[in-house]
């Protein structure tokens, strides 16, 4: 959640440019006018700070909870360059890979064996070593929001990044990259320049696949942790839609709400049954993504409120006032042939609502059927929901990881 190209909001914290979840959603980093810092998410815990009259930082990416960060700089008195990647070594506190760019810096993605470079309209992605090795150039429509995805497990290299057309998803299977024997167009950064005069690289193949998600414009990208899913919203906000990677199918088509918003994270469970969103209208949403996650309860089904299907006499997940897939739906779906495609439509399963409608990431916590929120005010929540049966979330706790002054 980059804050230092947005319109500043009377609920932001003071100093707050960037907040973002590691790998695992177990840290999070935050990047400040004066530097930067990282926390464990539950308990809140600050873990480390670097902060300094140097400057700001727009872009915090960690590799995963090692000490090793990627920062570019940012706001009225930037730290680094924003055509600048910095690879910093929070343990020895010095830079060890700078990366330098014609444009500006959208967004730095890491894996233990890849970093991606986003710009405006290309993405760069190189063999994560010292130096970096470039392996290959992709571009794209305008990204000026950055958005890439990139899966986290060890055996699954899949990248996500906007197509050359708008609302298109490029999903690009990273371990078919190989290593360029020239690059055009582009002129190498000084610390790649010798890494490509050894002629040992050689060119293959990759695996590249188009998905038409949207037709508007994409505003968030998500990938599970294999990167067999891909959840995807537009700049209306109202549709969340889940496709498989490897064939392109429609998985799932979600619905957030019927208002315009922007939707600033998409997050994946650990088991991949579960998505949960959140957007600049002060509620994050929860939707089943497996039927089985709620049809093993055992309790007395709820009464059917406004925009839920009536209770059917069944043992599906209907029989609590949910659809066959474990989500809110419209009590007319059974005339979805006939009605509008609205009313088909499948809702949150589970919502938390903020004390305020402030930006904020969410993801699932480490422990079962949390959320974890950390927002632009400098508060963290987190809560807990009903497996079974969803509905509101109840908050558990409330920390500032941020004062406002």
């Amino acid at each position: 959640m980059n804050l230092s190209k947005v319109p500043h909001s009377i609920h932001d914290a003071p100093g707050l440019l960037y907040a973002g979840f590691n790998q695992d959603y177990g840290c999070f980093a935050i990047g400040l006018d004066n530097g930067f810092r990282v926390y464990n998410c539950d308990p809140l815990t600050e873990h480390s700070r670097n902060e300094s009259e140097e400057g700001g930082v727009a872009i915090v990416e960690m590799l995963y909870r090692t000490n090793y960060l990627a920062l570019v700089g940012g706001g009225k008195n930037p730290r680094y360059a924003p055509n600048k990647v910095i690879v910093y070594d929070s343990k020895n506190t010095k830079p060890v890979i700078e990366l330098e760019y014609k444009a500006e810096v959208k967004n730095v993605k890491l894996r233990k064996d890849r970093l991606t470079v986003v710009l405006q309209n290309k993405v760069f992605v190189y063999h994560f070593s010292i130096p970096p090795r470039l392996l290959h150039t992709f571009e794209t429509c305008d990204n000026d929001k950055g958005l890439a995805a990139i899966s986290t497990l060890p055996d699954h290299a899949i990248l996500t990044i906007p197509g050359k057309q708008k609302g298109h998803v490029q999903v690009i299977d990273l371990n078919t990259l190989g290593y360029y024997t020239s690059v055009e167009n582009e002129q190498l950064p000084p610390l790649l320049a010798q890494q490509h005069t050894n002629g040992t690289n050689t060119r293959t193949s990759v695996n590249v696949s188009i998905i038409p998600a949207h037709s508007g414009r994409l505003s968030c990208l998500s990938l599970n942790q294999d990167g067999t899913r891909c959840a995807t919203s537009s700049d209306k906000g109202t549709l969340i839609r889940v496709f498989d990677t490897s064939t392109g199918t429609l998985l799932h088509e979600l619905r957030r709400g019927v208002d315009r918003a922007e939707i600033y994270c998409i997050a994946f469970n650990s088991e991949s049954t579960r998505l949960c969103v959140s957007s600049d209208k002060g509620t994050i949403h929860v939707f089943n993504l497996d039927p089985s996650v709620v049809t093993a309860a055992d309790h007395k089904p709820r009464g059917p409120t406004y925009g839920q299907v009536p209770v059917s006499p069944t043992h599906s997940p209907s029989h609590y006032g949910l659809t066959l897939s474990g989500n809110r739906g419209s009590a007319l779906s059974f005339m979805k042939d006939i009605l509008p495609k609205y009313f088909s439509s499948e809702w949150s399963f589970a919502n938390a609502k903020l004390a305020t409608e402030s930006r904020c990431l969410a993801s699932f916590g480490h422990q079962k059927n949390t959320i974890i929120a950390i927002c632009a005010d400098g508060g963290c929540y987190k809560f807990s929901f009903d497996p079974k049966k969803g509905g509101e979330c109840n908050r558990e706790s409330f920390e500032r990881f941020l004062k406002q002054e």
